[in-house]
């Protein structure tokens, strides 16, 4: 990426050579050139939040900048990037959305997620240690900020407005008002399920801030929870558990099952532990942030349950599901299982079968499939 302070390489985590997707996009580079151009003081505690993969917080890595991320992968790139770029450690600080906020920021530059609810959830967080002299600039593609984006910075911060587009981005310009009442926070948010769930019928869930359908049960993932295998698995892994629903229904349904959670979200992997608590589940449980299967010893699982994405930051692609499926068999032990939830459409079972060697359909309707896979000796 080439930016006013000159050339960054800059890679996806995990680095891939085949990736084709770029760790920065043109809302990156109009704001840094904005920065340059108007010559913003980049003074005091600058702040970056939602910077995908660190391209900005690289760039700006001189005014020693902090990254608030709620992506592991995110981070470890940013951390990969950084290392490339010869910058000093420590030079920038890493944050993630459940760390405390610095006290006081006095630049504020914030990369639109695709949540409106992360955005929401941070801007709260963030708001008491703003001023009245901070500098806050947010960016993103045109198509994703909307009205409601703009709404949620006047709600909380102060008056909002918007840049001209370039190649397709678009950056907002806030003026902090101290004086603002700001409503309180929503987030975590917690609901009941309904019945019908088996062992989970009429629990509670816990959600924090951007985790994939936060304030309802995902069609996908209700349809999963009625065809869940039954007792006796072992230990379990809920891989990209997201509220963790699903694996506190296993360990609802067999206290001695160990149940790992896994998700490369941080707010995900909170919520999984805040929903497993709610429901005071007498089992052992495990909550790992980060990248998949990875550090998860070879041959030491015996049932793994995934409900895989099939976006990553927009981007449509089955890359996450792969990996997943292949970090599942390599953690599997021989004669275990990966069950797998997903639209009919995305043909999971062609890529069950080419890596297993099997696939077998467990439940169907006419827009889900469940999916099972067993590791052979």
């Amino acid at each position: 990426m080439t930016t006013p302070w000159g050339e960054v390489e800059l890679t996806r985590f995990p680095e891939d050579p085949r990736d084709r997707l770029r760790a920065w996009d043109a809302s990156d580079a109009y704001l840094l050139r904005h920065l340059a151009e108007e010559e913003v003081p980049l003074t005091g505690t600058v702040v970056v939040v939602g910077d995908r993969w660190g391209a900005l917080v690289t760039a700006l890595a001189g005014h020693r900048p902090t990254q608030i991320t709620d992506s592991f992968l995110g981070q470890e790139a940013t951390r990969a990037n950084l290392a490339r770029a010869g910058v000093e450690p420590g030079a920038v600080g890493l944050l993630t959305t459940q760390d405390p906020p610095p006290e006081r920021v006095d630049v504020l530059l914030v990369r639109v997620p695709k949540s409106l609810a992360l955005l929401e959830d941070q801007l709260l967080r963030l708001a008491p240690a703003v001023h009245a002299g901070t500098v806050v600039i947010g960016t993103g593609m045109v198509k994703e900020i909307h009205t409601s984006t703009l709404r949620l910075f006047e709600r909380i911060l102060g008056p909002t407005r918007t840049s001209l587009a370039r190649q397709k981005a678009r950056l907002i310009f806030c003026t902090p008002d101290p004086a603002l009442e700001r409503p309180a926070n929503p987030w975590p948010y917690g609901y009941t399920l309904p019945d019908g769930l088996g062992a989970v019928s009429g629990r509670p869930v816990v959600n924090h801030a951007g985790v994939f359908c936060a304030d309802r049960l995902d069609i996908g993932t209700r349809f999963f929870l009625r065809h869940l295998p039954g007792p006796g698995a072992g230990r379990v892994v809920d891989l990209g558990c997201g509220n963790g629903v699903v694996g506190t229904a296993v360990a609802l349904a067999d206290p001695t099952a160990e149940v790992l959670f896994v998700d490369e979200s941080f707010q995900a992997v909170a919520s999984a532990e805040a929903t497993y608590k709610a429901n005071g589940v007498p089992g052992h449980a495990e909550f790992r942030v980060g990248d998949g299967l990875a550090g998860v010893a070879s041959g030491s699982v015996d049932l793994v349950l995934n409900n895989p994405p099939f976006h990553s930051h927009q981007a449509t692609t089955d890359t996450t599901a792969w990996r997943m499926f292949t970090g599942a068999k390599r953690a599997l032990r021989p004669g275990g299982e990966l069950w797998v939830v997903g639209n009919r459409h995305l043909g999971y079972h062609l890529k069950l079968k080419r890596l297993f060697g099997n696939s077998e359909t467990v439940a169907s309707d006419p827009k889900f499939v469940v999916l099972r896979a067993v590791k052979r000796g």
